[in-house]
């Protein structure tokens, strides 16, 4: 099913020149992968940190964008957990928490996926807001 987030998606250049791949979204949910390139590795030999924010924060964008109407960041907050490294493939999973007039919250966990299980590397809280349509000029 494609939905508003898929056709946002298809658009974000900034996103798919990374190499991330939209797996689903619809519901207020999303979840997409990225794999840690050599280009993302900072000084200390781990991802940076700024590019863990980024697929957390497009994985928010995907979620709060299903439901169809624009909508933005209005703020977000990451507390990374353990370090991602070279190679690593990364699924970040989102989930509405709340929505409420315009304004939504919504929790991205940024995974590790390892043989077996997956390694918690960060938590994202987002908050949106939708944006108005714009006015009709007539």
């Amino acid at each position: 099913m494609t939905t508003a987030a898929h056709r946002m998606f298809e658009a974000d250049e900034a996103s798919r020149a990374l190499g991330m791949e939209l797996v689903e979204a619809g519901d207020g949910m999303a979840t997409v992968r990225m794999k840690i390139t050599a280009a993302m590795v900072n000084g200390h030999e781990i991802a940076h940190g700024g590019y863990l924010f980024l697929l957390a924060d497009t994985t928010f964008a995907c979620a709060c964008n299903s439901h169809g109407p624009v909508t933005v960041a209005a703020g977000a907050d990451i507390t990374f957990v353990t370090s991602a490294r070279l190679g690593d493939e990364l699924t970040a999973v989102a989930h509405e928490r709340t929505r409420y007039g315009r304004n939504g919250i919504y929790d991205v966990t940024v995974y590790r996926d390892t043989p077996g299980h997956r390694e918690v590397v960060a938590e994202f809280r987002g908050r949106s807001r939708t944006i108005s349509p714009p006015k009709d000029p007539s």
